[in-house]
């Protein structure tokens, strides 16, 4: 049987990059990853929270982390900054405030920039949270995923595969429901696919949502 490997990893070092860029000694090497996750969860929190008055999705696509010995610069790239755009440097103080507030960190430097991408349905996470927002409001799991698939459709990629698991339309037995549009070669390592795995809490139990998208060929 084919063995599943998560597709970013797999490709480290030919067409995909790390999201987190530091070097720590092994003995505070686990630190350093929980700190990642915290500064992570801290900025998709406050996100979340304020969110809530525009719409469903959140729209970060990736959270970029450099560190260096005095200073953590955060990249954020979202497909709608509106929400932190909008009043940008006081949302973006009280952001750097709470992250800072959460990893006491004393005598290093906080950074946080954010960055726009041209196109948001090109990106799995996005199109998940679509997708989630769809399935939370009991649109049936199909015509969500068509309607992702349709807006992947305007980016150029080169073909998508979306697959939803659990308990689908509240039925008693849990099933895993997919869908492909175009090509997604997994086992060719120069193709760069971008990838991602989303759960869903619904009122009728947990639903996991994968999204691979092939974007180009080396």
């Amino acid at each position: 049987m084919g063995q599943k490997i998560n597709p970013l990893g797999f490709r480290l070092g030919t067409t995909q990059s790390h999201h987190s860029i530091w070097f720590a000694q092994p003995k505070n090497y686990s630190e350093g990853i929980q700190e990642d996750k915290k500064i992570r969860d801290c900025i998709k929190n406050y996100v979340q929270k304020n969110m809530k008055m525009y719409s469903s999705v959140e729209g970060i696509a990736r959270i970029e982390i450099q560190k260096r010995i005095d200073l953590i610069q955060v990249i954020i790239h979202m497909g709608f900054p509106k929400l932190l755009i909008e009043d940008k440097s006081t949302r973006i103080e009280e952001l750097q405030m709470n992250v800072q507030k959460k990893l006491n960190c004393v005598n290093r430097k906080l950074n946080i920039a954010i960055k726009r991408i041209p196109n948001p349905y090109g990106h799995p996470n996005i199109l998940a949270e679509f997708i989630a927002g769809q399935l939370k409001n009991r649109v049936s799991f199909r015509k969500a995923m068509k309607k992702a698939i349709e807006l992947t459709e305007q980016t150029d990629t080169k073909g998508i595969q979306v697959q939803i698991a659990g308990r689908i339309d509240g039925k008693e037995i849990a099933r895993v429901e997919w869908i492909r549009e175009g090509r997604v070669p997994l086992q060719t390592i120069g193709a760069k696919i971008d990838y991602c795995s989303y759960t869903v809490r619904t009122i009728y139990g947990v639903l996991g949502i994968k999204i691979w998208i092939f974007i180009d060929e080396k």
